[in-house]
């Protein structure tokens, strides 16, 4: 007899801890996992919640076990997984029946399976999820993508089981189709940008400052009882501090410098190209990641040009004026997320709420920090408007973009790498330029190719030089 409020497949790391968060909540869930033993070892571990939680063999058990209208969790690797679970869950499913892939999807995908559920059923909504394990068990922010009615329909359970931020559930519907999971993009587009500002903070007291692994730990700890306060702040003090139980040694000191992805921030760098939002932070972030990859030939290159002499002298730059340098960092790098989203929202036909945006980000995600709140009434207050515009945040960076400049100066006359705090600078300082050096390049357009230009002293396009005949 059908028990279950919901139904979740695929209990990986993932979909076992939401499983168990939405169990935890009061909603009776039923499982199903393609490899059977792991369902039976989900539910030798489940404890107490096992009582609230149906472990099924098959998809017809699964469809069989869930009340009407039946709501399905897809925890699955995104890509043509989905598509084949999908096509396998169809017959079994009424019209209204609502498929939930709440996986790493991308969002054209979605829009892609949205189209396709309007023609024949069942509904279908794509759910960003961000927190990783720990957020899926006790909490995580959620970016719903659909239709609204569908949203609304399950958002109880999703509201139960998402973060909060003093009383606030973190989960809120953006908008229809890829919505959510394009939000979900440039959530992750903005954590690899905060992650390479933080190493390169890291490197500058490292390699710059001759500052060892626990002492550069005591700074990042110091910057989260501050204006920095965040996640990854945090856990980057705690990683700082670990010691190697192999050797004793920082764990920092141990760990190979060739950094891994799966590929949402290239994601976030390739739709910014597309609809015309430069985010320059995250493509320094995403190239850093690359260049690492790259071990050999950076290697090799300091083979045939040797190592920068990349020590300080004791008063080039301050511990505190690095901190106000991140910060700038930061302010550049939300501030382009949010000017993307807004033009992929012109773009795609969606009236993504970008309040609500930093509102769901402020608990359960990734890059959760003190600074998001201040964000979420900044873009309240002055709704269309680059965040670094805000009163608020155009303060911030009359403190901090001189601290940024020094930072890069330093650092670049040393040979420190700092590729994404010179982006965010450069961005900064061509932001506040009312006249760029693009009529250079509309000259060569026209000299070379007749594009035309516009002129500064008359309406109209289409002009030309006195080189086009």
């Amino acid at each position: 007899m059908a028990q279950s409020d919901i139904g979740l497949i695929g209990l990986g790391v993932m979909g076992a801890m939401l499983s168990l968060n939405i169990a935890e909540k009061g909603f009776a869930i039923s499982v199903f996992n393609r490899t059977s033993a792991k369902t039976d070892d989900f539910m030798a571990k489940a404890g107490q919640l096992a009582e609230s939680i149906t472990p099924t063999k098959s998809l017809e058990d699964l469809v069989a076990s869930l009340k009407p209208p039946r709501a399905i969790i897809l925890m699955i690797p995104a890509g043509d997984a989905i598509d084949a679970q999908i096509e396998a869950l169809t017959p079994l499913l009424d019209k209204d029946d609502l498929i939930i892939d709440a996986g790493n999807a991308n969002f054209h995908n979605t829009i892609r399976r949205s189209a396709h559920a309007k023609e024949r059923g069942p509904a279908f909504l794509g759910m960003g999820v961000s927190g990783g394990a720990e957020g899926a068990r006790h909490g995580p922010s959620i970016m719903g993508g659909g239709e609204k009615a569908h949203w609304d329909r399950i958002s109880p359970i999703l509201e139960a089981i998402a973060a909060k931020y003093e009383g606030q559930p973190c989960a809120t519907w953006m908008g229809t189709d890829g919505a959510g999971h394009f939000v979900k993009t440039v959530h992750n587009g903005i954590e690899y940008a905060d992650m390479q500002l933080i190493a390169e903070a890291y490197g500058v007291m490292r390699d710059g400052l001759d500052m060892t692994a626990p002492a550069i730990g005591d700074v990042f700890a110091t910057w989260n009882d501050g204006p920095l306060r965040s996640y990854l702040i945090e856990i980057s003090a705690e990683v700082a501090k670990t010691t190697d139980p192999d050797t004793d040694k920082p764990i920092l000191d141990v760990i190979l410098d060739r950094a891994g992805q799966k590929g949402t921030g290239r994601w976030t760098v390739i739709e910014s190209q597309q609809v015309g939002a430069p985010v320059p932070v995250i493509e320094a972030a995403v190239a850093g990641r690359n260049m690492s990859a790259d071990l050999d030939m950076r290697k090799t290159g300091e083979d045939l040009f040797g190592a920068a002499p990349r020590t300080l002298s004791p008063d080039a730059l301050s511990i505190d004026e690095l901190e106000a340098a991140l910060m700038a960092g930061k302010i550049m790098c939300y501030a382009q997320g949010f000017v993307l989203m807004d033009k992929a929202g012109a773009t795609y036909d969606w009236s993504l709420p970008m309040p609500a945006i930093a509102e769901v980000w402020r608990a359960g995600c990734i890059i959760r920090s003190a600074m998001l709140d201040d964000m979420a009434s900044a873009l309240t207050d002055n709704p269309g408007t680059n965040l670094m515009f805000t009163p608020f945040f155009a303060e911030k960076m009359r403190n901090s973009h001189e601290a940024l400049r020094k930072t890069v100066a330093v650092a670049v006359t040393h040979g420190l790498p700092v590729p994404a705090m010179s982006a965010a600078l450069s961005y900064f300082d061509t932001m506040r330029t009312a006249r760029s050096t693009a009529n250079m390049i509309q000259g060569q357009r026209d000299f070379f190719g007749q594009h035309g230009f516009e002129r500064i002293d008359r309406d109209g396009s289409g002009y030309h030089g006195p080189w086009v005949a």
